[in-house]
């Protein structure tokens, strides 16, 4: 008997919280619904109605993948910067590292990718001397 695939999708308990989590990162970064959108890779719809309710959101593998990765860069910036204004505005600041091309790094954020997303918190765990 063959299985049916069917979606990973986070457990229920999760889904809410990391959502609340990321629309407080969002503030603190000055984004608004566009970027918002973008950087969890969703339509406009569902990311009003996650916002609105998160409680009732189903966050499947791909967009915890995406807030996950948001968490990183996050915690990564406030770890590098002892400044909370600093970290919070370093992904507007242009930056020289070639990963960057001097763009601000939130460019590249919004190219709406999920490795773009990957490379970036990679990079800042380099910086940390994670990796």
């Amino acid at each position: 008997m063959a299985m049916r695939h069917q979606p990973m999708t986070a457990p229920a308990n999760v889904g809410p919280a990391a959502l609340r989590t990321f629309f407080n990162i969002l503030e603190r970064w000055g984004l608004g619904p566009r970027e918002g959108q973008t950087l969890l890779g969703t339509t406009s719809s569902t990311y009003f109605r996650w916002q609105k309710d998160p409680e009732k959101a189903h966050v499947d593998a791909d967009k915890l993948e995406r807030i996950s990765y948001i968490f990183g860069i996050y915690k990564a910036l406030h770890l590098i910067y002892s400044d909370d204004a600093v970290a919070d505005g370093w992904i507007r600041r242009a930056n020289m590292n070639p990963l960057f091309s001097g763009h601000p790094p939130l460019e590249r954020l919004l190219a709406g990718h999920v490795a773009d997303l990957y490379v970036t918190r990679q990079h800042l765990d380099a910086r940390r001397g994670v990796i």
